[in-house]
């Protein structure tokens, strides 16, 4: 196995795990659980969309995780730039929100995971330097 495959499965791993760090320390903050209990997360009502939405940002990592140690090199590179893209800039906007909210434990780790998701478009581009 290559070894920048193993790198950005990694990276990936990270990244769900870092939600879930997200998502645990959310619920610890002052009044996280009541909101919860309100049935409200940050202003938003608890269904189904949000919890679909809750279960894609878990699941894209994972997933991911799998597919870069499982695909061939050429679609590898493309999916792991294309969706790594994408969760930079969601990061980005995670990382201003708490930033803004004055959040700075769950800033510290969602700027970990927009890195994260920065590393593993450079190791997917550096990639194709060595083939």
């Amino acid at each position: 196995m290559e070894d920048w495959k193993i790198k950005i499965a990694a990276l990936w791993l990270f990244n769900a795990v870092g939600f879930t760090a997200v998502v645990l320390l959310g619920l610890v903050m002052p009044g996280g659980i009541e909101q919860i209990i309100a049935g409200e997360i940050e202003g938003m009502v608890i269904n189904d969309a949000l919890l679909l939405s809750i279960a894609v940002f878990w699941l894209v990592p994972l997933t991911m995780a799998f597919l870069s140690l499982t695909l061939k090199d050429s679609a590898n590179r493309w999916a792991n730039i294309i969706l790594g893209i994408v969760w930079v800039a969601f990061g980005i906007i995670d990382l201003g929100d708490t930033l803004s909210r004055g959040w700075l434990t769950i800033a510290l780790v969602a700027g970990s995971k927009t890195v994260a998701a920065v590393l593993i478009i450079w190791y997917a581009w550096k990639s194709k330097q060595k083939a």
